[in-house]
């Protein structure tokens, strides 16, 4: 907050980045305050200018690990090098929350799918340890926008799109609502994983109240102090240039959501190319099995290729579904993850622009008034907990995003390789009959 008071007239001072605490402890620069500070006798400071302690900062973005490169004995060995990362911080966490159980609603207006969320905490500000509550889609949804509303400086994970999943047609299909689940699950995992978010009372009301709609009636009436405080991002200020920094960072999030936008239109297609090749191999092998009829010497090898072919269609439709329900939902979640990080960026964009406003009055008025507003200080607080709040989200992102892409790569590389393993076992089976009828002859 503004350092108004017994200060002086030093430098509005900095905010530290968000850590693991409850926010009933955690002061915030963005929360209203209920009282106005009254202006002490502050002037302003040489060190009163745009956010600082940005030049000294590592510019270059943590855009992966080191990769080994040697092979692994054999194709499970590449799953088995993630376990050592798994969980690291297990020990160090009091809450948990699943998603599962989801069940088919059919109503006289309308259709839908519940969720089962469990919840297991030691956390003192919960009644109970345990708790079960059923969410559909629209109750995560409303989650989402609280989060949004109440932690603007926060990056708020995305949901999965509520209508639209390509490559499924049946929103009620078993395929669909288990590729939901699993993103709904990871949604909520990772909220109550965030230091900050976790202890919203938006979330803690999520998981706990038995009665959602009650407090979806009550709309502005359970918004913080920090979200009203939203309005201070809606104005119609022009940020001058973004900070080094934040210029990269957004750089950076423009090429990867335009890569991984690739990456998915083209994992689409050869998955659309590996459904029409299954169509074909499952009218292939049989051919085989129909001519086998018609040749008695040639009988057991046609017999055996035709094996051979549906053997090649299973696995290569067990790859395709693996691709389908794993890999793609993956790219998808980060797509939207880049554009909830951009929406936040520029937010952080409107509170600097604001700042930079508010600084440019107090230097024409400098002669007639050498003394720094609150208002302008509150409005650099406001600055640079967005600063940290970004940076720490951004860091954690990093991670999170650095270990799943390491986890999907691996996956699919395993997925591929049981897939080629399996047909060259297929294919090698028929050679001793194609051997013994060389050697009849």
């Amino acid at each position: 907050m503004s350092a108004a008071g017994g200060g002086g007239a030093g430098t509005p001072k900095t905010l530290p980045s968000s850590g693991p605490r409850s926010l009933r402890d955690m002061p915030h620069p963005l929360a209203a305050s209920s009282s106005e500070e009254a202006a002490g006798d502050l002037t302003p400071s040489p060190e009163l200018q745009l956010p600082r302690s940005l030049a000294d900062k590592d510019l270059s973005l943590p855009n992966g690990t080191p990769v080994d490169t040697s092979s692994p004995a054999s194709s499970s060995s590449l799953l088995n090098r993630l376990q050592l990362d798994d969980d690291l911080d297990g020990e160090m966490r009091d809450l948990f929350v699943t998603v599962d159980d989801p069940k088919k609603h059919v109503c006289t207006m309308e259709t839908y799918i519940t969720y089962r969320v469990m919840t297991k905490t030691t956390r003192a500000e919960f009644d109970l340890p345990e708790y079960s509550m059923r969410r559909r889609y629209q109750d995560f949804d409303w989650l989402r926008n609280k989060l949004e509303e109440s932690q603007p400086t926060h990056l708020i994970p995305p949901l999965p799109e509520k209508f639209v999943v390509k490559g499924v047609v049946d929103r009620f299909s078993e395929e669909f609502v288990e590729t939901r689940r699993k993103a709904l699950d990871k949604f909520l995992k990772r909220i109550a994983d965030h230091p900050v978010l976790s202890f919203n009372e938006h979330f803690h009301v999520f998981l706990t109240a038995k009665d959602l709609n009650a407090y979806k009636k009550q709309g502005m009436a359970l918004l913080s102090k920090m979200g009203e405080s939203v309005k201070y991002v809606t104005g119609t200020y022009k940020l001058r240039s973004r900070p080094v920094e934040f210029a990269a960072i957004g750089d950076y999030l423009d090429t990867f959501s335009l890569k991984l936008g690739t990456i998915d239109r083209i994992a689409q297609r050869i998955i659309k190319e590996e459904v029409e090749y299954l169509v074909e191999l499952r009218e292939y092998g049989p051919v085989y099995s129909t001519w086998s009829g018609l040749e008695k010497e040639l009988s057991e090898p046609l017999e055996g290729v035709s094996a051979c072919i549906g053997n090649c269609s299973t696995a290569l439709e067990e790859l395709s579904e693996d691709m389908t329900e794993d890999f793609l939902p993956v790219l998808r979640e980060y797509i939207l993850y880049s554009e909830s990080m951009k929406n936040v960026l520029k937010k952080r964009d409107q509170v600097q622009a604001e700042y930079e406003a508010k600084l440019e009055v107090v230097a024409l008025r400098r002669e007639d008034r050498p003394k720094v507003p609150t208002e302008v200080e509150k409005c650099q607080d406001r600055v640079e907990c967005f600063n940290a709040d970004f940076k720490a989200d951004m860091d954690r992102w990093q991670n999170n995003k650095r270990q799943d892409f390491r986890q999907l790569l691996m996956g699919m590389a395993d997925k591929n390789i049981q897939y080629y393993e399996k047909c060259l076992t297929a294919w090698e089976s028929i050679i001793p009959l194609l051997q013994d009828k060389s050697e009849t002859k």
